[in-house]
């Protein structure tokens, strides 16, 4: 009667444990768990209890003590060794998963775990594992996201969006694949279509500064202004001093004619650059000229040709900027032949030359009257 009353008892405790455990009750559980006279059979619900506590190495533990008692159950070898990786304890996690494999090469979930952690490693074989799983599934989306991610990182953008394919046929809205498509047309400069599927991104709730920014260079692509400024300012929400997004969305507003919020925009993008490049400065050079600040725009392309001398565009906005600032037809005159000797390989040479005409004209029939 003895006996029979302290078995109840165990099952008794065990039913609690597990009820508490199931409930969410798992720092009681483990107490409860503890009370069980074989500890080895409840190690496994230890460990699970600590893992969702978040006391790793406690689960670890309890694992390892787990396992030792059940050396064959292959469900508690998988959980163990996904534990192990995911506490970057990867020399551990590959030895249990490579006794996976052996045990069923053609279950995906083996090959998948075992070339994540060999990725960890920075084992190129991991690729070969990814491959394995999708062999075994081809609708496993985790192994084809990192195929389809490894063939983009390599430019081979058609196989890459063929996993994608397949993937989304199973999986319609995977969130990871879409962003890879989206970036495997970016990166093809289908400009159109990767625009398609970043809007299918927000549809689906995600927003990033990547999204924005990336969708905002696609419709810049396009001529499409008004889009791109709303994508530019949904970016700078996300950092508000990205010299990038602040001067394409600059170039956004100058395509609207909006000067006044391009020069904004671009002259806030070149406080924040330490290192300023000559083509901004000339970008933001060409909006003043158009706002008729002249005084503004010659300091401004001044600056750009003290980094590069050898701007074209530089040289000639700063000549519109001096010929527009100063009133005296002879000195606007003399800037164009000084522009002349100074740069006669300029594209824009053919210009001043008829420019250069037409004041000599109009000089003439000045002096006439």
């Amino acid at each position: 009667m003895l006996v029979v009353f302290k078995a109840e008892a165990q099952i008794s405790v065990l039913k609690l444990a597990d009820s508490l455990y199931a409930t969410g009750n798992y720092s009681k559980a483990i107490e409860h768990y503890k009370k069980v006279d074989n500890a080895a059979e409840v190690q496994e619900q230890i460990a699970k209890s600590f893992l969702a506590l978040g006391n790793y190495d406690a689960a670890l533990s309890s694992y390892k003590s787990a396992l030792e008692a059940h050396p064959q159950d292959v469900l508690l070898k998988f959980d163990y060794a996904k534990l192990l990786r995911s506490t970057k304890h990867n020399k551990e996690s590959t030895a249990l998963l490579r006794e996976l494999v052996q045990t069923d090469d053609k279950n995906p979930n083996y090959h998948y775990e075992l070339g994540v952690t060999l990725e960890h490693l920075n084992d190129s074989t991991a690729m070969n594992h990814y491959r394995l799983a999708f062999e075994s599934d081809n609708t496993h989306q985790k192994a084809i996201y990192k195929i389809a991610r490894q063939l983009l990182s390599k430019r081979k953008h058609q196989e890459s969006l063929q996993f994608i394919k397949i993937g989304l046929d199973s999986y319609e809205n995977n969130i990871e694949l879409i962003s890879l498509k989206a970036q495997n047309y970016y990166w093809m400069e289908d400009y159109r279509e990767s625009a398609k599927w970043f809007e299918k991104l927000i549809e689906l709730g995600e927003s990033s500064q990547f999204i924005h920014e990336s969708l905002g260079y696609c419709y810049m692509a396009h001529y499409n202004y008004k889009k791109a400024v709303e994508q530019g300012l949904l970016a700078l929400e996300y950092d508000p001093k990205h010299f990038k997004n602040l001067f394409i969305l600059g170039q956004a507003y100058e395509g609207l004619e909006d000067f006044p919020n391009a020069e904004k925009y671009m002259a806030l993008a070149l406080e924040i650059r330490d290192v300023p490049l000559d083509d901004e400065y000339t970008r933001l050079g060409k909006v003043l000229n158009r706002q008729e600040k002249y005084k503004e725009a010659i300091e401004v392309l001044q600056k750009a040709l003290k980094i590069n001398p050898n701007n074209d565009f530089a040289q000639f906005y700063l000549l519109m900027a001096k010929e527009r600032y100063y009133g005296d037809l002879k000195v606007k005159l003399k800037l164009h032949e000084d522009f002349k000797t100074k740069y006669p390989k300029n594209p824009f040479i053919y210009w001043v030359d008829r420019h250069i005409k037409e004041l000599k004209e109009e000089i003439f029939l000045n002096a006439e009257d």
